[in-house]
C-alpha cells in the first residue's frame, strides 16, 4: 500500500534534519566530549621540565566519571598542557603558526561521498591545534588537541585522494586523532610540515614510572627512602587490577602493518595495555607456556615493548599478595624467558639489576632468589635472537636447566650436546672436534641444518636455540610433506684428503660426505661408474651379498636425475600468440574438451612413473649383479674403493654451488654453470662435464664481494665475473675462510659491500698453502649465512 503524500514528506523532513544534526551539531558535541575526555587521568604526560618532588602518592590510574573524583596531579597537568585562550580570533592571533580552512572527517562522512564534509577553520599554535566554527572575531572554539612530543602526523595518502578527491592530514593525540581534508596537495604538505615541525620541538614526555625510576636509583643506598618511595607509590607494585595506560611513554598512532609477522597489531599504547591483561592471566593458567611464547613473540615482532614488558613484570613481582606462590612464579619464569630472549635499555637494566638485588636480600633462599640469580647471569650474556624460544626452551628454562641438542654425525653415532639460550653453533662444533678426536685434523668441520631437500652450513655466531626454534616452526608448517629438519656435524672445507687415515672417525665423515656429491649428481662420471659406486655402499653397509640383507632404496644408492633423465621428454606445446586464441583454449579446457586432457595427462604420467619403475628395476639388479662381484671384500676396503673412484675426479674437495654467470669468459651470454671453491683455486664447470672450464688460483684474484644480495663478483687479473646466485654470503665466506686458512689477509666481509669495490694486491695473496695448519682452521666459519 503506497504512502500518503504527507507521511513521505514527514519522513523526508526527518531525514534532512538528521543529517544537519549530524553535520552542524556534531562539532558542538565533539568539543563537549574532547573537554570531558582531556580531563580524564593522564599520568604519563609530563614534560621534562616538570619534574617537580615526587613526595605526592602516584596511585594507580583508573576511569573516573565524575570531576570531584579526578585527582589534584591531573588537574595541574591539564592546565600546564592546555594554554587557555580568549573568545575569539583568529585571523590576528599574533601566536598562530599556520591557519585555514580545512574539512575534518565527522563519524565517516568521507565513506559517504553524498554528504559533504564540514569546514573549520583551523589554527595551529606552538602548543596545540585548535579548530573553530569560523574565522571571524568572536567565533567559538569547538577543540584542541594539545601537541606534544609523542604525537604524530601522517603524510597525505594518494590513494586516498584517488578514491574520495581529498588529500588527508592525520594528526594523533593522546585521545584524538584529527583527521583533516584538503582539495590541494600544497596546502596538505604545509600543514604536515608545520605541524611536524612544533612537534618536534617539544620536550621528550616522561611518565610517573620513568621519574620513579630515576628516583630509586638516585636513592638505592637509602633503604629508608626506597621504602617510602615503594611505599607511598602504588604504581610500583603488584596489582590485581587492569592497567588503563602503559607505564612507558608511547607515539600516538597506527603501527605500519606492513610490519614482518603474520599477526595484526593495533598502537603500541594499546598493545601495551592488552600485554598486561595476558600477564595477569598467567597468574591462573595451567599451563602458561603458549600464553608467555605469545607475549615474546609480540615483543619479538614490536622491539618498542621490551621495556615496557620488563617493567609490567617488575612491577607484578614487587611486593605480591602471595611471594612464592603460583602465580608469582609464573611472573618470574616469563622474566626469565625474557633475560634470556631480549636486553632492556640501560634504564630499565638498571632499574631491573636493582629489583633483582632487592628480591634477593628479601627473600634469601627462596625460589624468586633462584630465578634472580638465573636471571642476573643470562642478562650478561643476552644479545638478542632471531626467533623467540621453542615451547621446549621454555619448559627448560622455567626449570632454570640446559637443553639437549641432538647432533647427528654421518658414519657415527649420533652426539647429544647440552646446550643453553646462549651457546652459538661455534661453541658445540669445537666440542665436537674435541670430543671425536679430530683436533688434529687440517680440515674445516662446520654444523649444517639438513632434511631432505636442502642442506645448508650454520653460521658460527647463530644461536642453536633460534635453530631449534626454526625447526619446530617447520615441522608445525610442514608436517606430512617434509621430513623434520635436523643438526649435522660435517666437514666444511677440505685443505688434506690424501694422508686421511682410513681406520679414523674422519674418513667415515669424508666417505658420508662423498656419497652425498654422487646422489646430488655433483660427481659427473659415467653410469657404470655410478653402479659400480652404489654395489660398493651395499657393501660397506650390508658386507657379502644376500638374499636376507636389508635393501635400501634406490634413491639411497644411486642418483635419481640419472633414471629421470632416461625418460622421453615432454612435448612442447607453444603458447597462444593472439588473445582469441587464449580464449578459445580456455573455454575449451573449462568444458568437456579440458576432461579430456586432463584425463590424457593422468594417462601420460602413469605410462611415465611405469617406465620410471622399469628403468629402476634394471638399474638395480645391474646394481647387485656388481654387489655380487664384491664377494670378501671389508667394510673399511669398499669405503676406500669408494673414495678412491670420486677422487678420480679432479673437482673433489671443492664446494660446488649453482650460479649463473653473466659475463661469461667462454661464451656469449648466461648460462649455467658450478662455481667450485678449493683450498688452492676457484674453478668453473660445465654441470656434468669432468673437466673445469677454467681455474683461478687464488693468486690471480684481486677481489671478491657482493654486488647485490643475489649477484656475487669475482675479480681475475684485469675481468670482472658476475655471477647470479641465492648463496652469496656461503661462497664469499669460503673464499675467506680458505684464505684464512692458508695465513692470507682476510678481504672485507660481504654482507656490508662498501662503496667502492675493495681490492687486495696481488701480492699479498698466497701462492700455495702453509704447510702447518693454524688454529682458526679447527674453527666453523665466522659470519656464515644462507638464502
Amino acid at each position: 500500500m503506497p504512502f500518503p503524500g504527507g507521511l513521505w514528506w514527514l519522513l523526508c523532513c526527518r531525514r534532512g534534519f538528521t543529517l544537519l544534526r549530524r553535520d552542524y551539531g556534531e562539532a558542538e558535541r565533539e568539543a563537549d566530549g574532547e573537554a570531558e575526555e582531556e580531563e580524564e587521568a593522564s599520568f604519563e604526560l609530563r614534560a621534562q621540565g616538570d619534574q617537580g618532588s615526587l613526595e605526592v602518592s602516584l596511585s594507580q590510574p583508573t576511569r573516573s566519571s565524575s570531576g570531584s573524583e579526578r585527582s589534584l596531579l591531573v588537574a595541574e597537568e591539564m592546565r600546564s598542557l592546555i594554554v587557555e585562550k580568549g573568545p575569539g580570533p583568529v585571523e590576528d592571533d599574533p601566536d598562530a603558526l599556520v591557519k585555514g580552512w580545512l574539512q575534518r572527517e565527522m563519524r565517516g562522512c568521507m565513506k559517504t561521498p553524498w554528504i559533504r564534509p564540514r569546514k573549520y577553520w583551523f589554527v595551529l599554535t606552538p602548543d596545540s591545534l585548535d579548530y573553530y566554527s569560523s574565522n571571524e572575531k568572536g567565533a567559538r572554539r569547538l577543540g584542541s588537541l594539545v601537541l606534544t612530543s609523542l604525537c604524530s602526523v601522517l603524510w597525505p595518502d594518494k590513494q586516498l585522494y584517488k578514491e574520495t578527491g581529498y588529500w588527508s592530514v592525520t594528526v594523533f593525540g593522546r585521545k584524538h586523532c584529527y583527521r583533516l581534508y584538503t582539495e590541494h596537495l600544497n596546502e596538505a604538505v604545509r600543514w604536515v610540515c608545520a605541524v611536524q615541525k612544533v612537534i618536534d620541538s617539544k620536550a621528550p614526555v616522561q611518565t610517573p614510572t620513568q621519574l620513579l625510576m630515576r628516583d630509586v636509583e638516585e636513592h638505592r643506598d637509602s633503604p629508608e627512602v626506597l621504602e617510602q618511595i615503594y611505599r607511598c607509590n602504588p604504581i610500583l607494585r603488584y596489582t590485581s587490577g587492569p592497567l588503563y595506560a602503559p607505564l612507558l611513554p608511547f607515539p600516538y598512532g597506527s603501527l605500519d602493518q606492513s610490519a614482518p609477522g603474520p599477526r595484526s597489531y593495533t598502537t603500541l599504547r594499546d598493545e601495551a595495555v592488552k600485554l598486561f591483561n595476558s600477564l595477569q592471566q598467567l597468574e591462573s593458567e595451567r599451563d602458561p607456556v603458549p600464553l608467555m611464547q605469545g607475549v615474546l613473540q609480540t615483543c619479538l615482532d614490536l622491539p618498542p615493548l621490551v621495556d615496557e614488558i620488563y617493567c609490567q613484570l617488575v612491577k607484578q613481582t614487587t611486593e605480591p599478595p602471595a611471594p612464592g606462590g603460583q602465580g608469582d612464579l609464573h611472573y618470574w619464569q616469563l622474566l626469565t624467558c625474557m633475560s634470556c630472549t631480549f636486553l632492556p635499555s640501560p634504564p630499565v637494566l638498571r632499574f631491573l639489576r636493582f629489583h633483582l638485588d632487592r628480591t634477593e636480600n628479601r627473600f634469601p633462599a627462596s625460589e624468586m632468589a633462584k630465578y634472580a640469580c638465573f636471571i642476573r647471569e643470562a642478562l650478561g650474556k643476552t644479545k638478542g635472537r632471531e626467533c623467540v624460544p621453542s615451547l621446549e626452551e621454555i619448559l627448560v628454562l622455567m626449570q632454570r636447566q640446559e637443553m639437549i641438542c641432538t647432533v647427528h654425525c654421518p658414519g657415527a653415532p649420533a652426539c647429544s650436546v647440552a646446550i643453553s639460550s646462549h651457546t652459538t653453533a661455534e661453541e658445540v662444533a669445537q666440542e665436537l672436534v674435541s670430543r671425536l678426536g679430530l683436533s688434529q685434523s687440517p680440515n674445516l668441520f662446520a654444523l649444517y641444518e639438513q632434511s631432505r631437500r636442502r642442506e645448508q652450513p650454520v653460521g658460527s655466531a647463530t644461536l642453536l636455540a633460534d635453530v631449534l626454534t626454526r625447526f619446530e616452526n617447520l615441522a608445525g608448517e610442514d608436517r606430512e610433506q617434509d621430513p623434520p629438519c635436523r643438526l649435522c656435524f660435517k666437514h666444511y672445507g677440505f685443505l688434506d684428503t690424501d694422508n686421511v687415515p682410513r681406520d679414523s672417525l674422519e674418513f667415515a665423515l669424508l666417505f658420508e660426505q662423498a656419497h652425498e656429491m654422487v646422489l646430488r649428481g655433483y660427481v659427473p662420471t659415467s653410469e657404470e661408474t655410478l653402479q659400480t659406486l652404489a654395489a660398493l655402499r651395499l657393501q660397506s653397509l650390508n658386507s657379502d651379498f644376500s638374499t636376507h640383507a636389508p635393501f635400501p632404496r634406490l634413491e639411497e644408492l644411486f642418483p635419481p636425475h640419472v633414471l629421470h633423465a632416461r625418460l622421453p621428454p615432454l612435448p612442447h606445446r607453444p603458447p597462444a600468440k593472439c588473445r582469441g586464441a587464449r580464449l578459445r583454449a580456455g573455454l575449451l579446457a573449462g568444458g568437456l574438451w579440458g576432461q579430456a586432457l586432463a584425463k590424457q595427462r593422468a594417462e601420460r604420467d602413469q605410462r611415465l612413473r611405469g617406465r620410471l619403475r622399469e628403468e629402476g628395476a634394471s638399474t638395480m639388479a645391474a646394481i647387485v649383479e656388481k654387489w655380487k662381484l664384491l664377494q670378501g671384500m671389508g667394510r673399511p676396503e669398499a669405503m676406500a674403493a669408494y673414495v678412491a673412484l670420486v677422487r678420480e675426479w679432479p673437482g673433489f674437495g671443492s664446494t660446488l654451488f649453482d650460479v649463473d654467470l653473466q659475463a661469461s669468459p667462454v661464451g656469449p651470454g648466461p648460462q649455467r654453470l658450478w662455481l667450485g671453491i678449493g683450498a688452492k683455486a676457484v674453478s668453473l664447470y660445465k654441470p656434468g662435464e669432468p673437466e673445469p672450464l677454467d681455474s683461478f688460483c687464488y693468486g690471480r684474484i684481486s677481489s671478491f664481494g657482493a654486488s647485490d644480495s643475489s649477484t656475487f663478483r669475482l675479480s681475475v687479473e684485469d675481468r670482472d665475473l658476475l655471477f647470479e646466485t641465492s648463496q652469496v654470503d656461503e661462497i664469499a665466506q669460503l673464499l675467506n675462510t680458505y684464505l684464512a686458512s692458508a695465513g692470507a689477509q682476510r678481504l672485507p666481509r660481504p654482507q656490508e659491500p662498501p662503496a667502492s669495490p675493495p681490492t687486495l694486491e696481488p701480492t699479498v695473496l698466497p701462492q700455495g698453502l702453509c704447510p702447518a695448519p693454524g688454529p682458526w682452521q679447527h674453527r666453523p666459519p665466522v659470519g656464515s649465512s644462507h638464502s
